[in-house]
């Protein structure tokens, strides 16, 4: 009698995890309208960066249809490979000393009553960039001296003078992004710290600033990491915070681990300002600078 061959069973493999479906409540309109196009024109005529189109940011047609925008100076190159960042990673080579001026006059033309400025990162440089914020303030107060403005700054990696500089200017809101937190740090921020971030924040509230962050959900976040980010800034002085929902900009960045829903935006709010934050901007399109306005008359 032949031998009975028994042949290995071969598994099939599982199947990968879905990815999740991007929900409908993250749906925007095109940016469309003449006064989307003036924007778009004066940013191109006096070749000045935006964080809105360096970042992809999903409000871009809101708020430029509305005559608004938000700059980003020192270039559109950063020294930074944070996972999520749309904007580009390498070695800088623009260091403009009159961009401070073009900014400023690009603002008055612009007619905004309220004008939001960021940047990339520039670790070779000795002052950070310090000196490009502190004139490009200035000019646009001098320029536009009715134009509130909030600066959205980097991390100074403890350059302690340079923040100094930064916040000197005479703008209204100091903002500086935690971006989400402190176990994903080394995933999505490697080249950042959350406890530096945390002192940069509470160094500017000594200062006298109105201090202003925002966090991405979405990454992996639990509830009560949320919970305890947020009463770290609390305890170190924060005023403002902004909660959005984090979008992959490419398929080289980090993906979504979960479209957060709108009711949960609306409990972290509520959370927020129970634990003593003076003012939380919360849902899915949430980015640093939406309707930034509104945050310079937060009572503090």
């Amino acid at each position: 009698m032949d031998e009975l061959l028994l042949l290995p069973v071969i598994q099939p493999e599982a199947a990968a995890p879905a990815k999740p479906r991007k929900p409908d409540w993250l749906r925007v309109k095109l940016p469309v309208g003449p006064a989307y196009a003036n924007v778009r024109k004066l940013v191109d005529e006096h070749k000045l960066h935006t964080i809105c189109e360096s970042g992809n940011c999903p409000n871009m047609g809101e708020c430029w249809g509305a005559g608004t925008a938000t700059f980003m100076i020192l270039g559109n190159v950063c020294t930074r490979s944070c996972s999520f960042c749309a904007v580009a990673t390498g070695r800088p080579t623009e260091y403009d000393l009159d961009e401070p001026r073009r900014v400023a006059e690009a603002i008055k033309l612009m007619g905004v009553k309220h004008a939001v400025i960021t940047s990339v990162n520039r670790d070779e440089l000795k002052d950070r960039g310090a000196s490009v914020w502190y004139e490009t303030v200035v000019q646009t107060k001098q320029l536009s001296p009715g134009t509130t403005i909030e600066t959205l700054i980097p991390d100074v990696k403890a350059n302690w003078a340079a923040l100094d500089t930064m916040i000197a200017g005479g703008q209204e809101v100091v903002s500086h992004n935690m971006e989400t937190v402190g176990s994903l740090y080394r995933l999505v921020r490697p080249q950042a710290k959350y406890d530096r971030s945390l002192e940069q924040i509470r160094r500017t509230k000594d200062a006298g600033c109105r201090t202003k962050s925002g966090i991405m959900l979405g990454l992996g976040e639990t509830k009560d990491e949320m919970y305890k980010a947020m009463d770290d800034l609390v305890a170190n002085g924060l005023d403002i915070l902004t909660l959005g929902q984090y979008l992959q900009p490419t398929k080289r960045h980090i993906e979504v681990a979960e479209f957060i829903h709108p009711d949960l935006f609306a409990h972290y709010k509520e959370e927020g300002l129970a634990r003593g934050l003076k003012y939380v901007e919360s849902g899915p399109l949430v980015r640093s600078s939406y309707h930034a306005e509104r945050h310079v008359n937060v009572p503090i």
